[in-house]
């Protein structure tokens, strides 16, 4: 077991090989802006989801700098970064490429896990039943490559249920982390997705900026400000306390597996969408967004707050009412925010994020109060 919570250089140089990553999917949706293209960016951006996620899980029982460990993970970031070159052609001429650097990616993951478990028997179970996991997931994108259509979409998400329920049927006993670590990894890889979002601004701001690009670059700056603030005023002190508090083994490794490994995707896929809605928005603000693009941007948003509902229900067994009502109320207005103008609809998303924050700031002051200053040795009460 590494010794130390912190976060170290090599994991942070790591990570922003993920930033491509990211922006590659939200680039295949924006170029593809329907339904099924909306459904490939998701795909892809699941699976980089569980080969990044999967080395968090690594850096917890390796200390990524020592020895060899650093060769590997510079091979490793090589192998995802030619995974996140081929997105945009992951369904068509570069699907085979894909499938090569993703097996790539992952063998290096359960190389470095299965050396680190030499004298752990437990841990070397449990890494033997994800490199079977693994192997079917990598071996359907292979499968998909020869595909087309339908199937090859079929055989991709096939492949991420497969890889992603490993962990879920073979068992949580025998992973071992370092929950102040594990948590702050998290945290980090939520601020490189809220940065995409604001990188989507920049993108997609046309070469003369007039009163209607800035009117969605301050909007958007608000937006993903809110999203900030969902998750780390309260949220991400919670979820790091509740870890850290779970008893060690099977227990902590659960909430690991299910409040981070599984749960965070889904914040992480709103926020890309977010980004998707955002660039079509700063180049057409007085244009209607469309259903597609409007559905990225609001269901988005309202994906975010279900996976933060989610995120609740499974550690506090308590069900967050102002975020549920705030995602519904969002998915409501899709046919609205198809049709009304970009900025517009963009203002709506920016004005109920805004409302649910200074509800939650105002009516729980207290309790929010206590979780932000209180040692971290208390019990966290919320």
């Amino acid at each position: 077991m590494r010794e130390g919570e912190r976060v170290t250089p090599l994991e942070l140089f790591f990570d922003l090989v993920f930033v491509l990553a990211l922006t590659q999917c939200t680039t295949l949706i924006v170029h593809q802006p329907t339904w099924e293209g909306m459904l490939k960016g998701v795909l892809v951006l699941g699976m980089l989801w569980w080969s990044w996620t999967g080395y968090a899980w690594l850096t917890s029982v390796v200390d990524p700098e020592e020895g060899a460990v650093r060769l590997a993970m510079f091979a490793a970031m090589a192998a995802f970064l030619v995974a996140a070159l081929c997105v945009p052609g992951a369904f068509g001429s570069e699907a085979l490429l894909f499938a090569c650097a993703y097996a790539a990616v992952r063998a290096a993951h359960i190389v470095l896990f299965l050396l680190a478990s030499h004298d752990d028997e437990a841990l070397r179970h449990s890494v033997l039943g994800l490199a079977g996991s693994t192997a079917i997931g990598a071996g359907l994108l292979f499968a998909a490559a020869f595909t087309k259509g339908t199937l090859q979409l079929g055989l991709w998400g096939l492949a991420l249920v497969l890889d992603m329920g490993g962990p879920y049927l073979f068992g949580a006993e025998g992973w071992r982390l370092v929950p102040g670590h594990f948590a702050e990894r998290h945290g980090l890889i939520v601020i490189i997705a809220l940065g995409e979002s604001i990188v989507a601004i920049g993108v997609g701001a046309r070469a003369t900026i007039g009163a209607g690009v800035v009117a969605a670059a301050v909007l958007g700056v608000v937006v993903a400000a809110a999203l900030w603030w969902v998750y780390f005023d309260v949220v991400a002190i919670v979820a790091g306390r509740r870890l850290a508090q779970a008893a060690e083994g099977r227990e902590r490794n659960e909430i690991a597996r299910d409040s981070y490994s599984y749960l965070h995707f889904p914040m992480v896929a709103g926020i890309a969408l977010i980004a998707v809605g955002m660039k079509r928005t700063i180049g057409h603000v007085g244009d209607p967004l469309k259903l597609v693009p409007a559905a990225a941007l609001l269901g988005g948003a309202a994906t975010y707050l279900l996976a933060h509902v989610a995120f609740r229900l499974r550690n506090m067994h308590t069900l967050s009412r102002r975020r549920l009502v705030c995602a519904l109320v969002l998915l409501a207005l899709l046919p609205a925010g198809a049709a009304l103008p970009a900025i517009a609809t963009l203002g709506i998303l920016a004005a109920l994020l805004s409302a649910l924050i200074a509800y939650e700031a105002l009516r729980y002051a207290e309790v929010r109060d206590r979780v932000r200053h209180q040692l971290a040795r208390e019990p966290v009460a919320e």
